[in-house]
């Protein structure tokens, strides 16, 4: 990402003036050491000797005035030096207390390395642990045995104008691991900082919440030392009224934020959104992003393959929140596409889950969402459909999908089985953390010959051809080669990042009425659009996460175009031209990199410049 510094960072002066602006000083009203404990406008060791005066801060200090690359450097070297994968998640999480420039620098220049310890797997491991690694609380705690004080409680982080993006989750199906409790606060903090690392998202204007709803989980349940309400989950009429409340609360708190549903149940998760996306601008990464991203790597696999949309055969394995995510966002894509009416695109999708194929006999035990895809028993009458592979061999998909948090699931059989009948199939095992993917990338291409297309939603290492023998024109290139070339295919990370921050940051800074369907395909093609495969097949079908913030820029531009094109920006001045509106969006977009402090009377500064931002309890209760 570093090598992108200078162009995410150019300022155009005519756009300073905006509220969100990044260029310039900023204002500040604290001095001493309650300077130094605001993480917001703490510079640490980097404090300038003018600052250091003007803010009473000598004395404070060691003398050794330093860059933020010198404290990057000693940052990295303290967290290397930690044991495991969740001692570094524990160090992060300090430091992100005590300097967020500094926080989010260090993992912009060790983005690689760093996004599976601040993400996933290992937030997972700290999620799992949060009752007993807890020492700051950061977030909202909503409870649902005290739905009274919701407004109240919420009404302590900001007037009106101070919040542009809400994450909240119930903690009801988290990462994989399940139910997680009052724990799953912190996959709201985890999605924050995505969205600022990603999309320069002002980390000091967002909110992470979680909605307490009890939980399922027996081993929380026993654990003395559970910090969340310690009775089994609330469903049914006061669940919903309970997430009615806290909406109803949003929108009248701060009516301009965007509102980001995260790691909901299956049976609430899609049921939440269609209710809520026709009254305010909200998404769910669980049941969107992750159709977004997939169906942003499936357009540049059938680029590749030489296929249309309205011609492909699709599989999902696994048809929870995330499966049939993907389903809907194919399938209203499919229709877009084709002039085809939704009903027919979904019968070019197949799902599969514990029990076979979804059939609509199975009445009541198909989810809300799972029905649209259930096909009639008439036409698989005789026919097998228990299992994965026995659905493969009768539909002969072009495209197969997991979602199933089921290990291995992708057998040599399957692969072997879609690759006698699909000259470039496209295999994506999306199940994360790693230990869940249902398929090694370095197996799918050995048991394809090297003819699969993948992408991955975990980190994989580049797969090696060294040498091996594979049907000539059938190799990863699209044009005939020696049989024994050696090459490197890049596997792609279907990572929801390179998706979702930019689209939340199109909503945020157009101020958007409402997230369409129209606004979600404009970011997908946007997205598609930089796949490296387009230029080489043998590169990853989606952008990696290293170019997320550019890429951030072209998702919020072709958000906001729709945004207009819709009537449902509400943003006023917009620019109009392409190149103004990137640079527009890039001037609103939050850096890691110290800006000058301007000291203000504490009567006269903003909240912003009092360090309460992002602060709960310090602003007005509400009435």
């Amino acid at each position: 990402m570093s090598s992108e510094s200078h162009s995410i960072g150019a300022k155009n002066p005519k756009f300073g003036h905006l509220p969100l602006s990044t260029s310039g000083p900023e204002e500040c009203a604290l001095t001493g050491l309650a300077l130094l404990r605001s993480p917001y406008h703490n510079k640490g060791s980097a404090f300038p000797s003018n600052e250091r005066k003007e803010f009473k801060l000598y004395g404070l200090l060691p003398p050794n005035v330093q860059t933020l690359e010198g404290q990057v450097k000693r940052a990295y070297q303290q967290y290397s030096s930690r044991a495991d994968a969740l001692a570094k998640n524990t160090f992060m999480t300090s430091m992100k207390e005590q300097n967020e420039v500094l926080y989010y620098k260090l993992i912009q220049d060790h983005l690689k390395e760093m996004f599976s310890i601040i993400y996933t797997p290992t937030e997972g491991d700290a999620i799992q642990n949060f009752s007993r690694l807890f020492r700051k609380p950061e977030g909202c705690f909503l409870n649902i045995y005290d739905q009274d004080r919701v407004e109240d409680n919420l009404a302590q982080w900001g007037e009106p104008e101070d919040i542009d993006y809400i994450v909240v989750t119930d903690g009801e199906e988290i990462l994989g691991i399940g139910d997680q409790g009052v724990g799953g606060i912190l996959i709201s903090v985890a999605k924050l900082v995505l969205t600022t690392l990603c999309a320069g998202i002002h980390p000091s204007r967002t909110l992470p919440v979680v909605l307490d709803c009890g939980t399922n989980n027996e081993q929380l349940l026993n654990d003395e030392l559970y910090l969340g309400v310690r009775r089994p989950r609330v469903r049914g009429k006061e669940y919903d009224e309970f997430v009615n409340k806290f909406v109803q609360s949003v929108q009248k708190l701060y009516p301009r934020a965007y509102l980001h549903f995260e790691d909901f149940g299956l049976s609430n998760a899609r049921r939440i959104l269609d209710k809520y996306r026709p009254k305010i601008a909200c998404f769910n990464d669980d049941v969107q992003g992750t159709g977004c991203i997939t169906l942003a790597a499936i357009m540049s696999g059938l680029h590749v393959s030489n296929l249309k949309l309205s011609d492909m055969r699709l599989a999902v394995f696994g048809s929870g929140t995330a499966g049939i995510g993907i389903a809907n966002q194919v399938r209203d894509a499919i229709a877009a596409e084709s002039g085809k009416s939704k009903e027919d695109a979904a019968k070019q999708i197949w799902c599969v889950d514990k029990p076979g194929l979804l059939l609509k006999s199975m009445g009541e035990d198909l989810t809300t969402g799972q029905g649209p895809f259930a096909r009639d028993d008439n036409e698989w009458q005789g026919k097998d459909h228990g299992d994965l592979l026995s659905v493969i061999k009768e539909v002969k998909p072009h495209v197969l999908i997991g979602t199933s948090t089921k290990p291995k699931a992708f057998t040599e059989e399957v692969v072997k089985e879609m690759s006698k009948y699909v000259d470039r199939p496209i295999i994506l095992p999306l199940s994360n953390p790693t230990r869940l993917h249902e398929a090694d990338p370095k197996d799918i291409n050995e048991w394809s010959k090297g003819k699969a297309l993948i992408a991955t939603g975990s980190p994989f290492p580049p797969v090696e051809y060294n040498g091996k023998e594979y049907e000539v024109g059938k190799s990863p290139r699209r044009t005939p080669h020696s049989q024994y070339e050696s090459l490197t295919h890049l596997t792609a990370e279907c990572n929801n990042s390179t998706a979702f921050p930019g689209i939340g940051l199109g909503a945020v800074l157009s101020r958007s009425k409402l997230l369409s369907d129209k606004m979600l395909v404009a970011a997908i093609k946007a997205i598609a659009a930089q796949s490296p495969a387009l230029k080489d097949p043998d590169k990853g079908l989606v952008p990696d996460v290293i170019d997320v913030r550019e890429i951030s820029v072209h998702v919020a531009k072709a958000v906001i175009k729709q945004s207009i094109e819709e009537g449902l920006a509400t943003e006023k001045d917009i620019p109009e031209k392409d190149e103004d509106l990137e640079e527009w969006i890039r001037e609103q977009m939050w850096e890691p990199r110290y800006r000058p402090l301007v000291r203000v009377d504490k009567e006269k500064a903003s909240r912003h410049g009092r360090g309460e931002l992002g602060t709960g309890g310090v602003a007005k209760q509400a009435k």
